[in-house]
């Protein structure tokens, strides 16, 4: 049966352990071998380590780096355990450095590579319509009040 995964296996993400993992390979179709599997492995390893504290940063700057080469990015995104409310939560937390100006390099080095992220949801077909539904654009208006000083 070739049939599409249910809506239970996709909601239940990837950052839970071996199990999602497991799920996850599965709603996006990962049975390849070789490199193309090892790829996807890569892949949710690093959408793993954006619900860790301590290893967040080098994983939104690697999935932002390398999300042209994940035709299935943002799915995984979207149907992954936290994984938008970790994007989110990154942007939230950068809204205290904006009025007045105080953000740093670092900060906003971190902000850009989860607004990336956030645009790849945005604009791939699966996940578009979920993410308008969810309102997230709400959330990016302190965004487009700023000024730059530079």
């Amino acid at each position: 049966a070739g049939g599409a995964p249910s809506l239970r296996r996709k909601s239940q993400g990837v950052a839970g352990g071996s199990d999602n993992l497991a799920a996850a390979m599965e709603v996006a179709g990962a049975g390849g071998v070789g490199g193309e599997l090892q790829d996807k492995e890569r892949l949710y390893q690093l959408v793993a380590d954006l619900s860790r504290e301590e290893t967040r940063e080098s994983a939104l700057l690697e999935l932002s780096k390398q999300r042209e080469a994940f035709p299935d990015l943002a799915p995984i995104l979207w149907h992954s355990f936290g994984t938008t409310a970790t994007l989110l939560q990154e942007i939230f937390s950068i809204y205290p450095l904006l009025s007045p100006p105080q953000l740093t390099a670092s900060a906003s080095n971190r902000v850009c590579n989860a607004l990336a992220l956030l645009q790849c949801v945005a604009s791939h077909p699966e996940t578009r319509t979920l993410f308008l539904k969810a309102h997230i654009p709400l959330f990016l208006y302190p965004f487009l009040n700023t000024i730059s000083k530079t």
